[in-house]
């Protein structure tokens, strides 16, 4: 329910109430991301999980059920904080080539490049090929990317080869972000220029309005 202030000639201002399982949920995340950037995956245990979060293991299990539930837990939160940076810099975006770099600054920001961010991911792509809650996770998140950039190739292109391109440019990010974590890059900017770079050259090609 959701509580009330109110002060002299002003209409109440309600307040949305910290759900508590939200808050333990989030703490739960977080140790998951930092277990994980410091042990890796096979190495992070529930246990080791619910110490850092300085909650019992049955917390754990009542929250996300095991292991794969709280690192798909995890990958949806690191999802939706990517979305959330994506959509604050396409509502910026005042052209269509714009709005394709406004999802490669995103997909191939600085945070990405942070080694706990990056284990996880890495975790994550490994566990895809054997698990199919893996498997649902990241063909959502892969249209999230690809629907984003063809959108912002649609006022350029039409609807087919807008599709075509911006799955090239997707698998380009995600090539990139690999190689770029794999060699230990501090902070990306070798991929967001290549990545840049691959574009400009296909609005050329194309003869597309940047």
């Amino acid at each position: 329910m959701a509580a009330q202030l109110t002060s002299t000639n002003q209409r109440p201002i309600r307040l949305r109430r910290v759900d508590a399982g939200d808050v333990r949920r989030r703490q739960l995340i977080e140790a998951t991301i930092e277990a994980i950037g410091e042990l890796g995956f096979n190495a992070t245990t529930i246990a080791e999980i619910a110490r850092r979060a300085d909650v019992s293991t049955g917390l754990v299990s009542f929250y996300f059920g095991d292991k794969d539930g709280l690192l798909e837990a995890t990958l949806r939160h690191l999802a939706r904080q990517l979305s959330r940076g994506a959509a604050a810099r396409l509502r910026d975006a005042t052209t269509p080539r714009a709005r394709v770099q406004a999802v490669i600054e995103t997909m191939l920001g600085v945070s990405q490049f942070e080694r706990r961010i990056g284990t996880v991911w890495l975790a994550f792509w490994g566990q895809v090929p054997h698990s199919p809650r893996f498997a649902r996770v990241q063909r959502a998140y892969h249209r999230r990317i690809a629907g984003n950039l063809a959108h912002a190739l649609l006022p350029v292109l039409r609807p087919e080869p807008a599709r075509a391109l911006a799955e090239t440019i997707a698998a380009m990010i995600d090539g990139l972000w690999l190689r770029a974590t794999l060699a230990n890059d501090p902070d990306g900017r070798m991929a967001r220029s290549v990545a840049t770079g691959f574009v400009d050259s296909q609005f050329m090609l194309l003869g597309l309005s940047r």
